[in-house]
């Protein structure tokens, strides 16, 4: 099959989608695909024509564009099939406050939170009490996301995301445990339970340097909460109208309850990624699951013809 491979693009995790880029190239290279790996930083403008000549396109970007749906809408435009999820759903699950908009409706757990479009009024006070936690509404891997626990703290951290051109959103803390699952189709796979290594929380350096984090699967949990994660995971995938695959992550509280923080569409897609992790518990190999997800991905015979 002639694929087109997009990664890199223009977001602050851009090294993180070529780095992860490189190895599903080489993957798919390995099971006889002719890979055309194609950069939307320099590329964008001959997206459509360049897409148009391939039978599939894998989409390895993080945060917008990617995540925003702005370039599933335009493979939807050169008919050419991709892995995941559509514009709309990508989009909903990408802006963190109508997501949880979302999940609150479908009687999903998730934190409180108070959504900032703008960078408030000197006479502001957020309505949530401290410590809390303010986030890039639509950013991911936990770039520019902090803990505060005053006023002070507070608006270095909304300096931060309001002068990287970001929407801030504030959650209410929560202390527990980090538990992740992914969805393949319309099954949950085995969660992982994440646990930071000198930090407090799963930030970016946990995420990515070595040895920043335990990453345990599968999650060594009580049957019960394994089965109400996967559970919870595809009701969030459903609720935002996803499809093929996408990763959901939640705080295991003290209290054994689980809280929804977010839903990702293009989760991390090396060998040792968390959804790679958990796929190859459920039996399929790095390779296995490229091509699970572009199955996912081809519309049927019947609506191709």
């Amino acid at each position: 099959m002639k694929i087109l491979l997009i990664a890199g693009g223009w977001s602050s995790e851009r090294e993180v989608s070529l780095d992860g880029a490189r190895g599903m190239e080489k993957t798919l290279l390995a099971r006889g695909h002719r890979v055309t790996f194609f950069d939307l930083l320099g590329g964008f403008d001959n997206l459509l024509a360049t897409a148009a000549g391939h039978d599939f396109a894998f989409i390895n970007l993080h945060g917008a564009p990617g995540e925003d749906g702005l370039v599933q809408a335009m493979l939807d435009q050169a008919g050419c099939p991709y892995q995941g999820s559509g514009p709309a759903g990508s989009f909903l699950a990408l802006h963190k406050a109508a997501a949880k908009q979302i999940f609150r409706q479908a009687g999903l757990p998730t934190a409180d939170w108070e959504y900032l479009p703008l960078p408030p009024e000197k006479s502001w006070r957020p309505r949530l009490p401290y410590p809390l936690f303010a986030k890039s509404n639509t950013g991911g891997s936990s770039l520019r996301m902090g803990r505060a626990r005053d006023r002070t703290e507070l608006d270095a951290k909304l300096a931060e995301i309001f002068a990287a051109g970001d929407e801030a959103l504030l959650e209410s803390e929560v202390k527990g445990r980090e538990v992740t699952c992914g969805v393949l189709g319309e099954e949950a796979l085995p969660p992982i339970l994440i646990e930071p290594v000198g930090s407090v929380f799963f930030d970016y350096r946990s995420k990515y340097a070595v040895g920043g984090a335990r990453e345990v699967c599968p999650a060594p949990l009580p049957p019960p909460v394994v089965n109400e994660v996967r559970k919870l995971a595809l009701a969030a995938h459903r609720a935002l109208g996803l499809s093929g695959y996408s990763r959901a992550d939640f705080i295991l509280d003290k209290k054994g309850e689980l809280i929804l923080l977010e839903v990702n569409t293009l989760p991390g897609m090396t060998a040792t990624s968390l959804v790679p992790r958990e796929a190859k518990a459920a039996g399929l190999d790095f390779g296995d699951l490229l091509e699970k997800l572009m199955e996912l991905g081809k519309p049927p015979a019947s609506a191709e013809s």
